[in-house]
């Protein structure tokens, strides 16, 4: 087993700043391990995980993310390196793909793991976080736990890292809610994941869960939410805030605003589909904050993807951005090794508050 070492909700620990020479020269070809050390590991609930996690939403999206099966050699090869450079938290859910494809996130990281030729020690240590979707007909625990059981088949798995519901139904189906939260802790008392989270809860709801589950004798281990520079409302705060009072982990999703941090994107020059159409609206504001991020990155020879990433990490969250290839993962792994200053971190804060249009909800987030 790694030794770990459990640091506070508020902060995880990176390398100091004097260490930015690790990845300096290059932003995709100075990967050097380790990026962080094992007692920079993040405790999360019973489990110890890396600083920054990937998403697998887009593993089998067609309509969001055009995946096709033959991406899936390439799948391979971005887990492998991103399991080789130490990341060990990998998010996905039972609903993402499409049509067909649905599952199809599951199904390739339970076989990406299977088929991983490195050490056993190292697959061993890796923590699958799974959603499983508040679907109008799943209406009783039993219900919920079928869908756990289906999710470790696809996976081919035997017990599961963190059950996560994936939003709450308390908006639109208060009744639901109960027998959803009955769900995980009957899937927890049953040994069929290790912890327990939720995802898209606002404040008030996250309390509540919170409370319940402590009155049945189950942690809640943590809490996803979308946090980055382009979703940090006063709700997004008040549930940070929450989560380091109560000893919650904080999972920011969509570190990178679905993309539009990168700083790849224009108001000419928009991806295709339904996010285009998002970006069109939200892009023509975003020079304060996208000219503080490239300013920062070319300062500090990164990128600006890594400093926007790397920002959620030195505000105590862990992000999980979305990877689909090599290039993306060996970018996003530069995120780790280093730390923002405080004079950076207000920088961004500043330019970030100076956009008129800041990144829509999701709409099942509840207050």
């Amino acid at each position: 087993m790694v030794i770990t070492m459990a640091t506070p909700t508020s902060q995880i620990i990176c390398f100091s700043a004097s260490n930015d020479t690790l990845l300096s020269s290059s932003p995709f070809k100075s990967l050097k391990l380790p990026l962080f050390w094992p007692w920079q590991k993040v405790k999360m609930g019973p489990l110890s995980v890396s600083p920054m996690g990937f998403g697998t939403w887009a593993w089998g999206n067609q309509l969001l993310w055009g995946y096709q099966q033959g991406m899936d050699s390439e799948l391979q090869r971005t887990f492998n390196l991103a399991v080789e450079n130490g990341i060990n938290l990998f998010d996905t859910a039972d609903s993402y793909g499409t049509g067909r494809l649905n599952g199809q996130s599951e199904k390739l990281l339970g076989k990406f793991i299977r088929e991983f030729q490195g050490p056993e020690k190292v697959r061993d240590d890796i923590v699958i976080a799974t959603k499983f979707a508040a679907y109008p007909w799943r209406l009783t625990p039993g219900q919920l736990v079928n869908a756990c059981k289906s999710s470790l088949e696809r996976m081919q798995i035997e017990q599961i890292g963190i059950g996560q519901l994936h939003w709450s139904t308390a908006n639109y189906a208060p009744p639901q809610e109960l027998a959803l939260w009955d769900g995980l802790v009957a899937m927890y008392e049953k040994g069929l994941v290790q912890a327990v989270g939720v995802s898209n809860y606002g404040p008030k709801q996250l309390v509540k869960v919170h409370e319940y589950l402590k009155a049945r004798g189950v942690p809640l281990c943590s809490a996803q939410v979308q946090f980055s520079l382009l979703s940090i409302g006063e709700d997004q705060m008040d549930i940070k805030n929450i989560c380091d009072s109560l000893g919650i982990r904080l999972i920011s999703y969509s570190p990178l605003g679905l993309g539009m941090l990168t700083g790849k994107y224009t108001p000419s020059n928009l991806p295709r589909g339904p996010r285009g159409l998002l970006f069109s609206q939200i892009i023509p504001g975003l020079e304060p904050l996208l000219n503080s991020l490239r300013e920062i990155a070319q300062r500090r020879q990164k990128t600006v993807p890594q400093v926007a990433i790397n920002w959620c990490i030195c505000k105590g969250t862990i992000p999980i951005p979305g990877v689909k290839s090599v290039r993306q993962a060996e970018e996003n792994l530069g995120a780790l090794g280093w730390r923002l200053t405080l004079d950076e971190l207000l920088q961004l804060e500043d330019s970030a508050r100076e956009s008129p249009r800041k990144m829509l909800q999701n709409i099942f987030q509840t207050r």
